[in-house]
């Protein structure tokens, strides 16, 4: 291990203000990669004294900003984001300035991952080697003389997986993982069932370009020297970029590498976790199949937002004075810091903090609830063309066509409910479809239809087909959705949902020939009295009911798909005596 300290220039910098004193580590792997790291500790320790540590590894902390001029020079315009700087990176300043963490007594560590910034190697999309990567530095930060060898891991999209890549490897001194708006598994970054998504192309290139920002001038020979080996690899830029974009099955060796929900199911290390039900980056797709089968302590909030952080104030989400730096302090100093409940009440903080689409919080034991309880409708049958004019609800970036027709397929609608009802959990479908032509694309969609017919996107789900009669089960997006009478709920089969997905029409016909739908709702209702204070209303929310998640039905559609046999769930009731639905804590040692 190298190491070196940089003296610090004459005006105080971010991390100085924030009580820290910065220097450079190399890691060195068995397979021979040399990673970065940027350490921030006390400047103020005693010598020998052992702090813990808190390390986020990722792409985005290169010294020349988390895009780099390669990133401007390609035309990509995402930019997580970074000015430049001759000292670390400041990805997550607010991170150290909310929770006065250094002056809390942490260190914070930052990792290039192989192929990124100051480390060598070659990218490879979470896959072994990154993951070997998580493994290492965590190990290296539990074990330096200045640890207390307890490591947490912090971090947000990319830096995130990474996080449940330590719930995965599980290395030696990972004590605990904050993880806000992960990738639970790879593929679904870029495809569903085989339907590519917008971002299919465009991301594996993104990476390559970030990657091969070298660092500032100004950094070390060994920093320049690493950023120049990025490519180890034989052609790993082109490489890393089929890898992605040229395999769209699921079930190969690649991805199944890749599919953190499987690999950490049943780990148990402590995890507190954000996803937002709106989500259209990275996606809601799998995240409940991750967080409900570890073992371990946890936490989450699940809310009406897209990719943001839980401090994030830029859409108006959960402005000061607000509870995330607080909550996650708590969870911190009792799982890392070893202080107890008492000391550290993270016990206080809600399992879950749920958020509806009224805006409105609530404490949840779990996500799906206790009693969601699902309802179970046939489809009706029908077809529709696989065609581009088949859109439904744009996003934010997408047009509309002239010659789309917004909603068509083949609807499946309720009569009016006679009661509100409550949307919350993960709906469940099974089809039985015939497609005249390999690869055409199926789409499934459910509404909640106000009777101006207007009708707001609850969830969907995609699928490539192949020729020929099949049975198909594909997984749904979750949401918590409040539903008021009169309102209908509506289910569209159809093809190519262009605002969310990049499909290739065949131009050919589909038969929905018989299928079922279930749809998750609360049995009990959940007392305005019960809500909680101190978290925000999301602007992508105030964005999804102002028309980005929503499209108009006619009343012909309405009438001529209505199915009087739809099973509606009954009216809530109050819940009974001894019925706890929003546990507070996980406790702990």
């Amino acid at each position: 291990m190298l190491a070196r300290t940089l003296s610090a220039s004459a005006a105080q910098t971010w991390w100085q203000a924030d009580g820290a004193a910065w220097s450079e580590a190399y890691i060195t792997e068995s397979d021979g990669t040399m990673l970065h790291a940027d350490v921030l500790r006390p400047a103020n320790l005693a010598p020998g004294a052992k702090v813990p540590v808190i390390l986020s590894i990722g792409p985005y902390f290169n010294h020349s900003g988390q895009e780099g001029p390669a990133g401007a020079a390609s035309g990509l315009s995402y930019d997580p984001t970074g000015t430049q700087s001759s000292g670390p990176s400041n990805r997550f300043q607010d991170f150290v300035d909310g929770t006065q963490l250094i002056k809390q007594g942490y260190a914070y560590v930052m990792v290039d991952l192989r192929g990124f910034g100051g480390s060598t190697g070659c990218l490879d999309w979470a896959g072994p080697g990154e993951q070997a990567d998580v493994k290492a530095a965590v190990q290296w930060a539990a074990g330096q003389p200045w640890s207390a060898g307890e490591v947490g891991m912090y971090g947000k999209s990319y830096d995130a997986v990474t996080g449940l890549i330590g719930e995965a490897q599980q290395p030696q001194g990972l004590a605990a993982i904050v993880s806000q708006e992960p990738v639970y598994d790879l593929y679904r970054y870029l495809y569903t069932n085989g339907v590519r998504f917008v971002n299919s192309l465009a991301t594996p290139a993104l990476y390559d370009g970030i990657a091969a920002t070298p660092e500032q001038a100004s950094d070390s020979p060994q920093d320049i020297i690493n950023s120049e080996n990025d490519f180890a690899r034989p052609g790993c830029p082109i490489q890393n970029y089929l890898d992605q974009a040229a395999d769209s099955n699921h079930d190969s060796a690649y991805w199944q590498q890749r599919n953190l929900i499987k690999e950490a199911a049943g780990h148990a290390i402590p995890l507190f976790m954000t996803q937002g039900f709106l989500e259209n980056n990275t996606k809601p797709d799998g995240a409940w199949d991750l967080f409900n089968e570890l073992s371990g302590p946890k936490k989450a909030w699940f809310g009406m937002w897209d990719h943001i952080r839980g401090n994030d104030v830029a859409e108006g989400d959960n402005a000061a004075p607000h509870p995330w730096f607080d909550q996650i302090m708590r969870f911190y100093d009792h799982f890392v810091k070893g202080e107890s409940l008492a000391q550290a009440p993270t016990n206080t903080d809600p399992s879950v903090a749920t958020q509806t689409s009224d805006g409105t919080w609530r404490a949840e034991q779990q996500w799906p609830p206790l009693d969601s309880t699902g309802y179970t409708t046939q489809l009706r049958p029908g077809s529709y063309a696989d065609s581009f004019n088949a859109a439904d609800t744009e996003d934010f970036n997408n047009g509309t066509s002239p010659n789309d027709t917004e909603g068509a397929g083949v609807w499946t609608i309720s009569p009016p409910l006679a009661s509100d009802a409550h949307f919350a959990g993960v709906p469940s479908v099974t089809l039985d479809v015939t497609s005249q032509a390999p690869n055409s694309d199926l789409s499934v969609d459910v509404y909640d239809i106000h009777p101006d017919g207007t009708a707001f996107l609850l969830g969907r789900t995609a699928n490539l087909l192949a020729q020929g009669e099949q049975v198909i089960h594909p997984e749904m997006y979750g949401n918590d959705w409040s539903i008021a009478t009169g309102d209908r709920l509506g289910v569209l089969v159809t093809s190519a949902n262009d605002g969310w997905w990049q499909p290739i029409p065949t131009q050919t016909s589909v038969a929905l020939n018989r299928g079922s739908i279930t749809l998750p709702f609360l049995s009990y209702l959940r007392p305005a009295s019960q809500n909680l204070s101190g978290y925000k209303y999301p602007q992508r929310l105030k964005d999804w009911l102002g028309g980005a998640g929503s499209l108009t039905l006619s009343p012909s559609t309405i009438s001529g798909s209505t199915d009087p046999n739809f099973v509606l769930p009954p009216a809530q009731t109050p819940a009974p005596a001894g019925f706890n639905s929003g546990a507070f804590g996980t406790g702990g040692p």
